[in-house]
């Protein structure tokens, strides 16, 4: 699983990358391409909050399920 979560940060880091330069070569005025950033930077900033809170919950859930197991 972690090669897989690994996995996945890579692409979007990857992706946020891509994006970003293609916004920065795009034709533009520097306004829009300014808003355009921070549009992108935002989603990808609730995105990351987003995996890492349902990676806690899962680790959680793991955690209480070892328990029960185990206790």
């Amino acid at each position: 699983m972690k090669n897989g979560n690994a996995l996945l940060i890579a692409l979007g880091t990857g992706l946020a990358i891509g994006g970003l330069l293609g916004v920065l070569y795009a034709p533009n005025k520097g306004k829009d391409t300014r808003e355009q950033i921070r549009k992108r930077s935002q989603r990808l900033r609730d995105n990351v909050r987003d995996r890492f809170q349902h990676l806690k919950e899962d680790t959680l859930q793991a955690s209480e399920r070892v328990e029960e197991e185990y206790a």
